[in-house]
Protein backbone atom coordinates (compact mmCIF):
# COMPACT_ATOMS: atom_id res chain seq x y z
CA UNK A 1 0.00 0.00 0.00
CA UNK A 2 1.47 3.56 -0.68
CA UNK A 3 1.36 5.88 1.73
CA UNK A 4 1.36 9.38 0.71
CA UNK A 5 1.81 12.23 3.61
CA UNK A 6 0.08 15.28 2.13
CA UNK A 7 0.29 17.68 5.02
CA UNK A 8 4.39 18.07 6.57
CA UNK A 9 6.69 20.99 6.89
CA UNK A 10 9.51 22.60 6.53
CA UNK A 11 11.83 25.58 7.51
CA UNK A 12 15.40 26.91 5.77
CA UNK A 13 17.92 28.64 8.55
CA UNK A 14 17.95 31.46 6.32
CA UNK A 15 13.95 31.72 6.46
CA UNK A 16 14.29 31.93 10.04
CA UNK A 17 17.13 34.19 9.82
CA UNK A 18 14.55 36.86 7.70
CA UNK A 19 11.55 36.18 9.40
CA UNK A 20 13.76 37.72 12.48
CA UNK A 21 15.35 40.38 10.98
CA UNK A 22 12.79 41.52 8.45
CA UNK A 23 9.32 40.36 9.36
CA UNK A 24 8.91 43.56 12.30
CA UNK A 25 6.37 41.26 14.06
CA UNK A 26 7.80 38.04 14.73
CA UNK A 27 10.22 37.43 17.18
CA UNK A 28 11.81 34.19 18.86
CA UNK A 29 11.78 33.41 22.56
CA UNK A 30 13.05 30.80 24.46
CA UNK A 31 9.97 28.71 26.27
CA UNK A 32 10.05 27.11 29.87
CA UNK A 33 11.39 23.45 28.91
CA UNK A 34 14.36 25.34 26.61
CA UNK A 35 12.83 25.10 23.27
CA UNK A 36 12.71 28.30 20.92
CA UNK A 37 9.18 29.05 19.70
CA UNK A 38 8.24 31.99 16.82
CA UNK A 39 5.87 34.13 18.35
CA UNK A 40 3.77 37.44 16.91
CA UNK A 41 4.07 39.72 19.45
CA UNK A 42 3.01 37.54 22.32
CA UNK A 43 0.91 34.86 20.40
CA UNK A 44 3.31 31.71 20.18
CA UNK A 45 2.85 30.69 16.61
CA UNK A 46 5.42 27.43 15.94
CA UNK A 47 8.16 25.80 17.47
CA UNK A 48 11.18 25.15 15.09
CA UNK A 49 12.44 21.13 15.39
CA UNK A 50 15.42 19.70 14.10
CA UNK A 51 13.39 17.69 11.51
CA UNK A 52 11.98 21.04 9.62
CA UNK A 53 15.27 21.88 8.58
CA UNK A 54 16.92 18.16 7.66
CA UNK A 55 16.05 16.51 4.88
CA UNK A 56 18.18 13.25 5.30
CA UNK A 57 16.70 13.20 9.14
CA UNK A 58 12.51 13.50 7.27
CA UNK A 59 13.53 10.44 5.03
CA UNK A 60 15.10 8.43 7.74
CA UNK A 61 11.84 9.30 9.70
CA UNK A 62 9.77 8.66 6.41
CA UNK A 63 11.64 5.03 6.07
CA UNK A 64 11.03 4.46 9.98
CA UNK A 65 7.07 5.02 9.71
CA UNK A 66 7.01 3.46 6.11
CA UNK A 67 5.58 6.94 4.33
CA UNK A 68 6.22 6.76 0.80
CA UNK A 69 5.92 10.27 -0.45
CA UNK A 70 5.57 13.61 1.48
CA UNK A 71 4.04 16.54 -0.09
CA UNK A 72 6.16 18.94 1.99
CA UNK A 73 4.95 23.09 2.78
CA UNK A 74 6.52 25.97 4.39
CA UNK A 75 4.13 26.49 7.36
CA UNK A 76 2.91 29.18 8.92
CA UNK A 77 3.55 32.18 9.13
CA UNK A 78 4.73 31.38 5.67
CA UNK A 79 5.86 34.63 3.69
CA UNK A 80 3.61 37.15 4.71
CA UNK A 81 5.78 39.58 6.15
CA UNK A 82 8.73 42.02 5.88
CA UNK A 83 7.56 44.03 2.47
CA UNK A 84 7.37 43.23 -1.32
CA UNK A 85 10.99 42.13 -2.07
CA UNK A 86 11.32 40.34 1.68
CA UNK A 87 8.09 38.34 0.80
CA UNK A 88 9.45 37.41 -2.27
CA UNK A 89 12.81 36.43 -1.42
CA UNK A 90 11.54 34.59 1.79
CA UNK A 91 8.72 32.91 -0.60
CA UNK A 92 11.67 31.82 -3.15
CA UNK A 93 14.22 30.50 -0.23
CA UNK A 94 11.11 27.85 0.90
CA UNK A 95 10.45 26.54 -2.85
CA UNK A 96 14.37 26.44 -3.65
CA UNK A 97 15.15 24.72 -0.70
CA UNK A 98 12.33 22.23 -1.25
CA UNK A 99 13.05 22.09 -5.09
CA UNK A 100 16.60 20.77 -4.04
CA UNK A 101 15.19 18.07 -1.78
CA UNK A 102 12.84 16.50 -4.58
CA UNK A 103 16.04 16.11 -6.60
CA UNK A 104 17.73 14.90 -4.21
CA UNK A 105 15.04 12.47 -3.14
CA UNK A 106 12.37 12.32 -6.69
CA UNK A 107 10.91 9.46 -5.40
CA UNK A 108 10.06 10.58 -1.88
CA UNK A 109 9.60 14.39 -2.35
CA UNK A 110 7.07 16.78 -3.65
CA UNK A 111 6.45 20.03 -2.89
CA UNK A 112 3.22 22.73 -2.59
CA UNK A 113 4.70 26.32 -3.45
CA UNK A 114 4.72 29.08 -1.08
CA UNK A 115 3.67 32.57 -2.81
CA UNK A 116 4.18 36.15 -1.93
CA UNK A 117 0.11 36.45 -2.22
CA UNK A 118 0.09 40.37 -0.89
CA UNK A 119 1.47 41.13 -3.97
CA UNK A 120 -0.43 39.62 -6.94
CA UNK A 121 1.44 39.66 -9.97
CA UNK A 122 4.75 38.82 -7.90
CA UNK A 123 2.88 35.66 -6.65
CA UNK A 124 1.46 34.50 -10.24
CA UNK A 125 5.19 35.13 -11.58
CA UNK A 126 6.71 32.83 -8.59
CA UNK A 127 3.87 30.36 -9.30
CA UNK A 128 4.69 30.10 -12.94
CA UNK A 129 8.26 29.31 -11.67
CA UNK A 130 7.84 27.02 -9.17
CA UNK A 131 5.59 24.63 -11.37
CA UNK A 132 8.25 24.87 -13.50
CA UNK A 133 10.92 23.34 -10.82
CA UNK A 134 8.44 20.94 -9.88
CA UNK A 135 5.46 22.29 -7.69
CA UNK A 136 2.20 19.58 -7.70
CA UNK A 137 0.50 22.47 -5.45
CA UNK A 138 0.17 25.47 -3.36
CA UNK A 139 0.25 26.28 0.22
CA UNK A 140 -1.59 29.18 1.83
CA UNK A 141 -2.30 30.32 5.05
CA UNK A 142 -6.22 30.55 6.20
CA UNK A 143 -5.90 34.01 6.36
CA UNK A 144 -3.26 36.54 4.47
CA UNK A 145 -1.67 39.36 7.16
CA UNK A 146 -5.63 39.46 8.35
CA UNK A 147 -7.03 39.48 4.72
CA UNK A 148 -9.63 36.56 3.69
CA UNK A 149 -8.44 34.51 0.81
CA UNK A 150 -11.84 35.82 -0.96
CA UNK A 151 -10.88 39.25 -0.82
CA UNK A 152 -10.94 40.83 -4.63
CA UNK A 153 -7.09 41.35 -4.75
CA UNK A 154 -6.50 38.07 -4.60
CA UNK A 155 -8.38 37.04 -7.58
CA UNK A 156 -5.39 37.11 -9.98
CA UNK A 157 -3.63 34.56 -8.15
CA UNK A 158 -6.31 32.07 -7.60
CA UNK A 159 -7.14 32.49 -11.54
CA UNK A 160 -3.67 31.05 -12.16
CA UNK A 161 -3.91 28.21 -9.80
CA UNK A 162 -7.45 27.55 -11.10
CA UNK A 163 -6.32 27.37 -14.32
CA UNK A 164 -3.34 24.97 -13.55
CA UNK A 165 -6.31 22.74 -11.39
CA UNK A 166 -3.75 22.55 -8.53
CA UNK A 167 -4.35 21.15 -5.03
CA UNK A 168 -4.15 24.17 -2.78
CA UNK A 169 -3.03 23.40 1.02
CA UNK A 170 -5.38 25.85 3.10
CA UNK A 171 -3.89 26.00 6.68
CA UNK A 172 -4.13 27.60 9.68
CA UNK A 173 -2.40 30.67 11.40
CA UNK A 174 -3.10 32.61 14.21
CA UNK A 175 -6.39 34.30 13.21
CA UNK A 176 -7.18 37.98 13.22
CA UNK A 177 -8.13 38.90 16.79
CA UNK A 178 -6.64 36.39 18.70
CA UNK A 179 -4.72 38.92 21.10
CA UNK A 180 -7.91 40.55 22.24
CA UNK A 181 -9.88 36.42 22.59
CA UNK A 182 -7.66 35.90 25.20
CA UNK A 183 -5.93 32.83 23.03
CA UNK A 184 -2.28 33.76 24.21
CA UNK A 185 -2.69 31.09 27.14
CA UNK A 186 -1.92 27.33 26.70
CA UNK A 187 -1.63 27.29 23.19
CA UNK A 188 -5.60 27.79 22.62
CA UNK A 189 -4.06 29.60 19.50
CA UNK A 190 -3.52 26.66 18.31
CA UNK A 191 -5.89 23.92 19.90
CA UNK A 192 -9.09 26.83 19.26
CA UNK A 193 -7.70 29.16 16.93
CA UNK A 194 -6.32 27.36 14.20
CA UNK A 195 -9.46 25.51 14.10
CA UNK A 196 -11.69 28.92 13.71
CA UNK A 197 -9.33 30.21 11.27
CA UNK A 198 -9.37 27.57 8.93
CA UNK A 199 -13.17 26.97 9.40
CA UNK A 200 -13.72 30.95 8.55
CA UNK A 201 -11.61 31.05 5.49
CA UNK A 202 -13.77 27.74 3.86
CA UNK A 203 -16.97 29.05 4.93
CA UNK A 204 -16.55 32.16 3.23
CA UNK A 205 -15.08 30.70 -0.02
CA UNK A 206 -18.77 28.39 0.13
CA UNK A 207 -20.92 30.94 1.02
CA UNK A 208 -19.56 33.52 -1.39
CA UNK A 209 -19.40 30.97 -4.41
CA UNK A 210 -16.12 30.84 -4.54
CA UNK A 211 -15.85 27.11 -5.93
CA UNK A 212 -18.49 27.98 -8.87
CA UNK A 213 -15.87 30.91 -9.99
CA UNK A 214 -13.01 28.73 -9.97
CA UNK A 215 -14.35 25.51 -10.19
CA UNK A 216 -11.11 23.52 -11.07
CA UNK A 217 -9.57 24.57 -7.46
CA UNK A 218 -8.65 21.25 -5.38
CA UNK A 219 -8.94 23.02 -2.18
CA UNK A 220 -7.17 20.67 1.28
CA UNK A 221 -8.51 22.19 4.53
CA UNK A 222 -6.31 21.32 6.93
CA UNK A 223 -6.71 19.15 10.40
CA UNK A 224 -10.01 17.28 9.25
CA UNK A 225 -11.60 20.82 7.83
CA UNK A 226 -11.41 22.37 11.58
CA UNK A 227 -14.83 22.43 12.23
CA UNK A 228 -16.32 22.33 9.26
CA UNK A 229 -17.94 19.03 9.16
CA UNK A 230 -19.23 19.61 12.55
CA UNK A 231 -21.41 22.95 11.53
CA UNK A 232 -22.73 21.03 8.43
CA UNK A 233 -26.59 21.48 10.09
CA UNK A 234 -26.24 24.80 10.44
CA UNK A 235 -24.51 26.24 7.20
CA UNK A 236 -27.86 23.80 5.51
CA UNK A 237 -29.83 25.82 7.80
CA UNK A 238 -27.95 29.39 7.17
CA UNK A 239 -28.55 28.42 3.47
CA UNK A 240 -32.66 27.91 3.95
CA UNK A 241 -33.20 31.16 5.84
CA UNK A 242 -30.99 33.35 3.85
CA UNK A 243 -32.20 36.37 1.33
CA UNK A 244 -32.47 35.08 -2.13
CA UNK A 245 -31.32 38.74 -3.35
CA UNK A 246 -28.27 37.70 -0.63
CA UNK A 247 -27.64 34.29 -1.63
CA UNK A 248 -24.41 33.67 -3.88
CA UNK A 249 -23.57 29.93 -4.19
CA UNK A 250 -25.06 28.12 -6.72
CA UNK A 251 -25.52 24.58 -4.53
CA UNK A 252 -26.03 23.48 -1.38
CA UNK A 253 -23.30 24.15 1.61
CA UNK A 254 -23.51 20.16 1.75
CA UNK A 255 -22.16 20.12 -2.03
CA UNK A 256 -19.27 22.43 -1.94
CA UNK A 257 -17.97 20.52 1.74
CA UNK A 258 -18.24 17.02 -0.51
CA UNK A 259 -16.49 18.62 -3.38
CA UNK A 260 -13.22 20.10 -1.18
CA UNK A 261 -10.80 17.83 0.53
CA UNK A 262 -9.16 17.08 3.57
CA UNK A 263 -6.56 15.81 5.46
CA UNK A 264 -6.93 12.68 8.25
CA UNK A 265 -4.99 15.00 11.46
CA UNK A 266 -7.59 14.89 13.55
CA UNK A 267 -5.94 13.17 16.46
CA UNK A 268 -8.37 11.07 17.28
CA UNK A 269 -10.42 8.25 15.69
CA UNK A 270 -14.04 9.36 16.15
CA UNK A 271 -13.75 13.01 14.81
CA UNK A 272 -12.21 11.28 11.70
CA UNK A 273 -14.80 8.45 11.03
CA UNK A 274 -17.47 11.70 11.72
CA UNK A 275 -15.27 13.71 8.81
CA UNK A 276 -15.79 10.48 6.46
CA UNK A 277 -19.54 10.04 6.95
CA UNK A 278 -19.82 13.76 5.93
CA UNK A 279 -17.86 14.41 2.96
CA UNK A 280 -16.95 10.52 1.81
CA UNK A 281 -13.89 8.50 2.58
CA UNK A 282 -12.78 9.21 -1.33
CA UNK A 283 -12.24 13.36 0.04
CA UNK A 284 -9.84 12.46 2.70
CA UNK A 285 -6.23 12.05 2.38
CA UNK A 286 -3.10 10.87 5.28
CA UNK A 287 -1.29 13.65 6.84
CA UNK A 288 0.81 13.71 10.06
CA UNK A 289 2.03 17.19 10.65
CA UNK A 290 5.70 16.10 10.98
CA UNK A 291 7.81 17.61 11.92
CA UNK A 292 5.91 19.73 14.68
CA UNK A 293 6.10 19.21 17.79
CA UNK A 294 2.12 18.30 18.45
CA UNK A 295 3.06 15.76 14.82
CA UNK A 296 0.73 12.76 15.12
CA UNK A 297 2.39 9.90 12.99
CA UNK A 298 1.91 7.38 15.12
CA UNK A 299 -1.67 8.28 15.45
CA UNK A 300 -2.29 9.28 11.98
CA UNK A 301 -1.76 5.67 10.84
CA UNK A 302 -3.41 3.96 14.23
CA UNK A 303 -6.50 5.73 13.27
CA UNK A 304 -6.22 5.14 9.37
CA UNK A 305 -5.82 1.42 10.31
CA UNK A 306 -8.76 1.19 12.08
CA UNK A 307 -11.08 1.89 9.25
CA UNK A 308 -12.46 -0.45 6.80
CA UNK A 309 -9.67 -1.43 4.78
CA UNK A 310 -11.04 -0.08 1.40
CA UNK A 311 -11.10 3.24 2.81
CA UNK A 312 -7.46 2.87 4.84
CA UNK A 313 -6.54 2.31 1.37
CA UNK A 314 -7.94 5.14 0.05
CA UNK A 315 -6.89 7.69 2.62
CA UNK A 316 -3.50 6.61 3.26
CA UNK A 317 -2.69 6.50 -0.71
CA UNK A 318 -4.76 6.30 -3.64
CA UNK A 319 -7.09 9.78 -2.97
CA UNK A 320 -4.25 11.86 -3.03
CA UNK A 321 -2.29 10.34 -6.63
CA UNK A 322 -5.75 11.09 -7.91
CA UNK A 323 -5.74 14.21 -6.51
CA UNK A 324 -2.17 15.09 -7.40
CA UNK A 325 -1.31 13.11 -10.49
CA UNK A 326 1.07 10.68 -9.27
Amino acid sequence: MTVIDVHTHMFTAKWLQLLQEKSGIYNVKTRPDGQREVFRGDTPVVIPQKGHFDWDLRIAHMDAAKIDVSVVSLTCPNVYWGGEEVSVMAAREANDNVADAQSRFPDRIRWFASLPWEYPQRAVEELERSCSKGAVGVMVLANVAGKSLTDPMFAPVWKAIDDRKLPVLVHPTDPPGVDFMDMTKFDLSWSVGFMFDTTLAITRMIFEGFFDTYPNLKIIASHGGGTLPYLVGRFEKGDEVELPQRRQMKRKPTDYLRHIYYDSITYDLRPLKYLIEIVGPEHVMFGTDWPHWVHDTKGAFANTAALPEAQCKAIRGSNAQRVFGF
